[in-house]
């Protein structure tokens, strides 16, 4: 039995393999690359419409009416994917303690929670705890990933829902600033947002 001319045409398989894989790959579309140049500032921003359960709004919010009245700040958090995300929190929290920064600059911001819609009513109600967001805070519920999908941000992977993204919208419709995380942190926090607007 020859042993190296089947180890030296393994090798060539294997490595000829590899390079159609690695070739597939780098072909293969990158949804964030996507979603940055759909997203990218001067773009118009894509008009939506969800439910907000919490904060200075209520009942169904649509981007194009609150947008008329001044700057809007979009923040898509990850949900629920299978437990409350920290960095989500840890988020929300430096936004809340600036509400009153953002509302200086006549800015509302809408906090968009995705997730399936079973039970995301309950899961957004356990993220918020019992907290009263302030004006101009308002949080919302994105079932089914309506709204995600839409802007070309869903994170298809195991216990993955949305790529963080924070968003600002100016009054006349068009997004001036854009922050996509590919990881769990890397958030726009308020200091950022802020100078944004």
């Amino acid at each position: 039995m020859k042993i190296v001319p089947t180890l030296a045409i393994c090798a060539l398989v294997l490595s000829t393999t590899f390079a159609a894989t690695a070739s597939a790959q780098s072909h293969s579309p990158n949804p964030v690359a996507n979603a940055n140049k759909m997203l990218s500032p001067g773009t118009e921003a894509k008009d939506f419409q969800l439910r907000a359960i919490a904060g200075e709004l209520s009942g169904e919010v649509q981007l194009s009416q609150v947008n008329a009245e001044g700057p809007v700040v979009v923040v898509v958090l990850r949900g629920f994917p299978g437990r409350q995300c920290p960095a989500c929190s840890a988020q929300v929290g430096d936004i809340v303690k600036n509400a009153n920064k953002f509302a200086a600059k006549n800015a509302r911001v809408l906090l968009i929670y995705p997730g399936a819609k079973l039970q995301l009513g309950q899961h957004a109600n356990d993220f918020l705890q019992g907290t009263k967001l302030p004006k101009p805070l308002t949080f919302m519920l994105d079932p089914d990933f309506q709204f995600t999908n839409a802007y070309g941000l869903r994170w298809n992977a195991t216990n993955e829902t949305a790529y963080p993204t924070t968003l600002v919208v100016d009054k006349s419709g068009k997004i001036t600033y854009v922050k996509i995380s590919e990881t769990h942190g890397g958030r726009a926090m308020s200091n950022e947002i802020l100078a944004a607007l």
